[in-house]
């Protein structure tokens, strides 16, 4: 009995006060096998410490600290009576690294950026299998289907226990694709969701485009794009199965979309679930917008929109540590959606963290933060910093981690991104009944890593050429505010009317959001016309003649309700827009215009607009100028010539003070059957451009303008073709009418 008693209270010690076994102290540390690798780095690296007692795991850690270091490739430790006995085997330095059959030193370059392995860095076999996979993605993004990579080293001549370190390339052949399908319950016609994804089938016009060629990212980009489109289009249960890749020898690649989309949805109710510690009159302001979406097809931007008004409610009634979320309850056809709103855990920010930034300032991504050191903990706000950071199109992925911070009731945010290339080149080409047309642009997203983009864009027709240079900042010193300046050059050379007109100009504004949906943008603009004339010009051409330079303040206030941007639905865009002479050479003028566009889908079949456009043009003083004269742009008056409407001095078309337009159309996307491959809209349009200030015996040619028709979009093996015939049904008799346009050209 008495053994049994002390057995159990000597466990009972043991097990409340742990110690450790085997523990010795440390008096001596020897490194054996080393060569460049000093025993004094070896001992901080290791965490050695004289004098401390160490324990088997401590002996552990100290052969996993040295590992960690890369330096070594084999470590065995003894330790015993006080000496800790260290024998290491010292990994290779990587004196240069080879690549070999890629000549592009642009490719070579971003290979070497991209590897783990260093040139003076340990090599590591483990991570040469890494870098294979990397080189090899480089190319499978570049479109090169299937490449070949194998590494090997060589000795270096250099120094002791050095190599080269060598990768034989074969990218072989670059895959353009050469069709792209889309099967299964689609619902869709192939043309639609053509328009929808980034990638392109290889067409002669399209030389200059990458989006013809196979890229892994590109196609996952495709899907997640096909996917939202049919979840906007109420697609609730959509599924894209798979992407399927067939190489056809010496025809190119034909990539294939496998889509289920499932049913469609409607929302049938939509309420809020709000605690009792909020006021639920705050919340009171939703109703308008569950009325509005309710009955209608189900659209994850629907439910963004509701939840992006609630962090506005919340915002503006400096709430804090609120939390929402959503729960969406399927009933047959229709989804009820409620949203949730509670008091979450009062957590704040310690610390933000950034990663990954190479090229891009540190600043620039701080700027789109919705979160910052100090404020409240938000999973919608950080949602919102995430999605900030995406739409900058700047970085490939941005991940975020939310970390402990110091004590319970403090988080750290990290924030990785991953940077891509930014830089973008566009060409166009374009024929038709109102002749050649030619367009070049080139972008930059990120311009020397300050978030900054910047546009050059030259246009060429048979009589103008016209180029501009614009920078935009899309958050100036941290505002929030959109900053743009450009340059633009327009020359004009019109033989026939005997006169030739350039139009340089430098321009400053920005633009904000000022109420909810409610765009503001200030501007001004220096501008410098020059109107040259010969013999045979109209002598109202001739009183013009001259150069001048003018200084005018612009505003546009914009309110933007549409479903979406890319092909609306619903909602609508209104805009009005003023120009004001704060200095003239002469005949200064104001300029006005308003424009409302309204979209509806009555069904599936049917997609109604509404469009009005209205402005003017009034000198303060004398007369406007040829240059600023209004003309009616051709999309909003089809069925009549280009700048072929309006008052007319002798030959010469020569613009009015007013013009206005309403155009009435019906998208039919579903009239003709999907082997057609194209699109119809029936339109009305009804408009007028009028009044001629500078010599009241001209015609004010103030009548109604007026046509009906059809105007089609054909995907055809030649590039995009544009139809659109139109009968007049009332003009001016010096109009000049016009029953069939063609044009055919695509952007690449």
């Amino acid at each position: 009995m008495k053994y049994n008693f002390y057995k159990i209270l000597f466990l009972t010690l043991l097990l409340l006060f742990p110690f450790k076994v085997n523990a010795e102290v440390l008096k001596k540390t020897e490194v054996y096998g080393n060569e460049r690798i000093a025993v004094e780095t070896i001992v901080v690296y290791g965490g050695i410490e004289k004098g401390k007692n160490y324990s088997q795991e401590d002996i552990n850690n100290i052969i996993k600290n040295l590992y960690d270091t890369k330096f070594f490739s084999n470590i065995s430790v003894d330790f015993s009576n006080g000496i800790l006995k260290i024998n290491v085997e010292e990994n290779p330095i990587i004196e240069s690294i080879i690549i070999l059959g890629e000549p592009t030193k642009k490719f070579t370059k971003a290979i070497l950026d991209a590897l783990s392995l260093k040139e003076k860095s340990s090599y590591i076999k483990s991570d040469v299998k890494n870098d294979l996979e990397v080189i090899k993605y480089i190319y499978r993004t570049l479109g090169y289907y299937s490449p070949k990579v194998e590494a090997r080293t060589q000795d270096s001549k250099i120094g002791k226990n050095s190599i080269n370190l060598i990768f034989d390339i074969d990218k072989g052949e670059r895959q353009k694709i050469s069709k792209i399908y889309f099967i299964g319950e689609k619902k869709i016609k192939t043309k639609r969701l053509r328009d929808v994804i980034a990638s392109e089938e290889a067409k002669f016009w399209k030389f200059i485009s990458r989006n013809v060629y196979l890229n892994e990212e590109r196609i996952d980009l495709d899907k997640r794009l096909l996917k939202n489109y049919y979840l906007s289009k109420g697609y609730y249960d959509v599924q894209i199965l798979s992407s399927n890749v067939f190489v056809k020898e010496k025809e190119g690649v034909e990539l294939t979309f496998s889509i289920d989309a499932g049913n469609r949805y409607r929302i049938k109710k939509i309420s809020t679930n709000i605690d009792p510690v909020f006021d639920k009159t705050i919340f009171q302001p939703l109703a308008s917008d569950f009325k509005k979406y309710a009955g209608g097809y189900y659209s994850p931007f629907k439910i963004q929109k509701i939840l992006k008004n609630i962090d506005n409610l919340i915002d503006l009634n400096e709430l804090q540590f609120v939390q929402h979320s959503v729960s969406e309850t399927v009933d047959g056809n229709s989804i009820d959606v409620e949203f949730k709103i509670f008091e979450g855990r009062k957590v704040q920010i310690e610390r933000v963290n950034i990663k990954g930034n190479t090229i891009t300032n540190e600043a620039v991504i701080r700027a789109e933060l919705e979160l910052d050191e100090g404020d409240p903990y938000s999973k919608i706000k950080l949602q919102k910093t995430v999605a900030n950071l995406k739409s900058r199109n700047i970085f490939k992925t941005v991940n975020q981690k939310v970390l402990d911070g110091s004590s319970k009731d403090l988080k750290v945010l990290e924030i990785s991104v991953e940077e891509k290339p930014t830089g973008e080149i566009m060409a166009g080409a374009g024929t038709g009944t109102e002749g050649t047309t030619f367009s070049f642009a080139l972008a930059e997203n990120n311009y020397l890593g300050k978030g900054l983009r910047v546009d050059t864009t030259l246009d060429v027709s048979e009589s103008t050429i016209r180029g501009g240079l614009d920078i935009t900042d899309p958050n100036f010193n941290y505002s929030g505010n959109m900053v743009t300046g450009g340059i633009a050059s327009q020359k004009t050379d019109s033989a026939d009317s005997g006169y030739e007109n350039t139009l340089n100009s430098v321009n400053v504004g920005t633009k904000f959001e000022q109420y909810d949906n409610i765009f503001f943008s200030p501007s001004l603009e220096l501008s410098f016309d020059d109107l040259k004339v010969d013999a045979s010009a109209s002598d109202s051409l001739k009183k013009q003649a001259g150069s001048f330079a003018d200084l005018t303040f612009g505003y546009g206030i914009e309110k933007d309700t549409r479903d979406r941007s890319f092909m609306p639905t619903d909602g609508s865009l209104i805009g009005f827009s003023q120009g004001i002479p704060l200095y003239a050479d002469e005949q200064a003028s104001f300029f006005n215009r308003l424009s409302i566009n309204k979209y509806n889908s009555f069904s599936d079949d049917v997609i109604g607009a509404v469009k009005f456009y209205a402005a003017s043009v009034i000198a303060i003083d004398q007369d406007v100028r040829i240059s600023k004269r209004l003309h009616i742009p051709s999309k909003r008056l089809r069925g009549f010539e280009r700048r072929k409407v309006g008052p007319k001095d002798g030959t010469d078309y020569v613009g009015g003070n007013y013009a206005t337009a309403l155009n009435i159309e019906a998208a039919l996307p579903n009239l003709l059957p999907e082997g057609t491959q194209t699109d119809i809209a029936a339109f009305f349009d009804i408009g007028n451009l009028w009044h001629v200030d500078y010599d009241s015996t001209i015609d004010q040619s103030s009548e109604i303008r007026s046509s009906i028709g059809v105007a089609t979009n054909m995907y055809t093996l030649i590039g995009p073709l544009n139809f659109v015939f139109a009968q007049k049904l009332s003009a001016a008799d010096t109009d000049k009418t016009q029953t069939f346009k063609f044009e055919i050209g695509t952007s690449f």
